[in-house]
């Protein structure tokens, strides 16, 4: 997929790998790389349906991402760093344009933060963390660039991309907001350059799904129907089965499972039964006591007859001996008696064929309009070129386990860390990391992609936005995570946060 560059006035500079060889004419231009995502309401309505379809099953499939292996997890060195490339800046959260002081002590989670959702290349449903950001249009969600760019095989976006505020366990408090345009660094676009990795993804209006008025539909409308639907199989009798099939306003599909005839078998055959089979008196007499085939099946079962039944048994017998083996006798008092001697038979039991229809329904009315991300969550401010030393609160959902197996997460609630900035950067030149802020904490694999917010208000649940989760460091080398970094926020970070911040995106329902 070609890569759009937009320059500062909004004019399309170049695509693709071409804008490398325009740099030195077109630098200050080329720094904001964007994808489309859900390219159509329509698209994006599907995408949304794919991840609320079933109570949420896929959602609650998804695994936190694994963008980083043990290899990875090094150690951070001092030497080096970022270097502020214009004056520090920021803008103010949704609802905090105009500046007010609050100090409290309490920590509570905000509301902005949640999980992107998305399948890679592999085909894996994967989360990170996010948060709802400060923009024009209230559609603004700032993460790691390694969880919007395929970084595995380096060509596009991730599939199927999805923000979700107040995630928890396949719920969805506040609507699914789907991706529209996602805005990296052209350096992590392009060259996978971690010192670039995050990114800003605008969102259409966020759906409610659930709910909804299930309407019965003929089977081609239901093959040609792209929203939520459902199919029941339900059994049926035969009579009900053969008007069904002579209607021809049905809408239901009629269809049959063929029973399955008993197969002889031995009686330790698992689930065998045993039936009985009529014979003569002699191989009666003659059949052993026991269990097995051929073996006697309980005693002579004998009944009292009239004459003339009696004729009749013994007329049949006259023809076929063999389907009519039992013993009549009439006795000295002229009473007629007819006695029947049975021996094992063992099956495997078979089936009996059964009738059923297929009855085929859509959900219209299930997609509600939830609104806007900013307008339903609020939005984090955005910061740049802010000097390291300087406390912040980093949220997000950890889950995967330390490089040594030990697992302290489960990326079912949100934590957070706190202290200060430190100058410091990772030493992965695959990564090409050189100008990362690193924070004290032992947050593992799924918080990325999570804010580092700086000022942070514990009682307005605001802060400003200065770093995501972008890698994981054993700093002292006993096999647990005990630093995180990020990418540092400077003026380039700004030209990319403030393309995306003025895109517009719309609204499915």
């Amino acid at each position: 997929m070609k890569r759009i560059l937009l320059p500062a006035g909004g004019a399309i500079v170049a695509t693709g790998l071409l804008a490398a060889g325009l740099a030195g004419t077109a630098q200050a231009n080329s720094d904001v790389a964007s994808d489309p995502m859900a390219t159509s309401a329509a698209n994006a309505k599907a995408i949304a349906e794919f991840w609320a379809d079933n109570n949420g099953a896929a959602l609650r499939a998804a695994k936190e991402s694994n963008v980083w292996d043990k290899s990875d997890v090094a150690k951070l060195q001092s030497k080096g760093g970022y270097s502020a490339d214009t004056k520090p800046g920021s803008t103010a959260p949704i609802g905090q344009e105009k500046k007010t002081t609050v100090k409290v002590q309490n920590v509570n989670m905000p509301k902005t933060i949640g999980k992107v959702f998305f399948v890679n290349s592999k085909g894996e449903k994967k989360w990170c963390s996010a948060t709802s950001i400060q923009s024009k249009y209230r559609n603004l969600v700032a993460t790691a660039g390694h969880c919007v760019y395929d970084t595995a095989t380096n060509s596009d976006v991730m599939s199927k991309w999805v923000f979700v505020p107040g995630y928890y366990q396949g719920k969805t408090p506040f609507g699914i907001y789907v991706g529209k345009q996602a805005f990296t660094h052209y350096d992590f676009d392009v060259y996978e350059d971690y010192d670039r990795d995050y990114a800003f993804v605008t969102v259409y209006n966020g759906v409610q799904l659930g709910g909804g008025t299930p309407k019965q539909v003929s089977k081609a409308d239901w093959d040609k129907y792209t929203g939520i639907k459902d199919a029941k199989d339900v059994e049926i009798s035969r009579a009900e089965f053969r008007k069904g099939k002579l209607d021809p306003t049905s809408t239901e599909a009629y269809w049959v499972k063929r029973g399955t005839a008993p197969e002889a078998t031995g009686p330790d055959y698992p689930g065998a039964v045993v039936g009985k089979v009529e014979v003569a008196e002699d191989a009666y007499k003659a059949a052993k006591v026991g269990k097995g085939n051929g073996f006697k099946f309980g005693e002579p079962v004998t009944e009292i007859v009239t004459d003339s039944e009696a004729a009749a048994y013994q007329e049949n017998q006259k023809k076929d001996a063999a389907k009519y083996p039992a013993k009549v006798v009439k006795d000295a008092r002229g009473n007629w008696t007819i006695t029947h001697y049975y021996v094992q038979q063992w099956y495997r039991a078979g089936s009996e064929t059964k009738f059923y229809k297929t009855v085929f329904y859509i959900v219209e009315g299930f997609a509600k309009d939830a609104g806007r991300l900013g307008d339903v969550v609020g939005g984090q401010g955005f910061a740049w070129n802010q000097p390291t030393g300087k406390y912040v609160r980093v949220f997000g959902y950890p889950a995967a386990p330390h490089p040594d197996g030990n697992k302290n997460y489960t990326g079912v609630t949100p934590k957070w860390c706190y202290g200060k900035t430190t100058k410091k950067l990772v030493g992965s030149a695959a990564k090409k990391i050189e100008e990362h802020v690193a924070l004290k904490c032992a947050f593992t694999e799924g918080a990325d992609g999570g804010p580092w917010l700086y000022k942070y208000s514990n009682s307005k649940r605001l802060g400003y936005v200065n770093g995501v989760v972008s890698t994981f460091n054993d700093q002292d080398g006993n096999g647990r995570v005990d630093y995180i970094s990020s990418p540092y926020f400077d003026g380039e970070t700004n030209t990319v946060y403030k393309a995306a911040a003025a895109s517009w995106s719309g609204k499915l329902v």
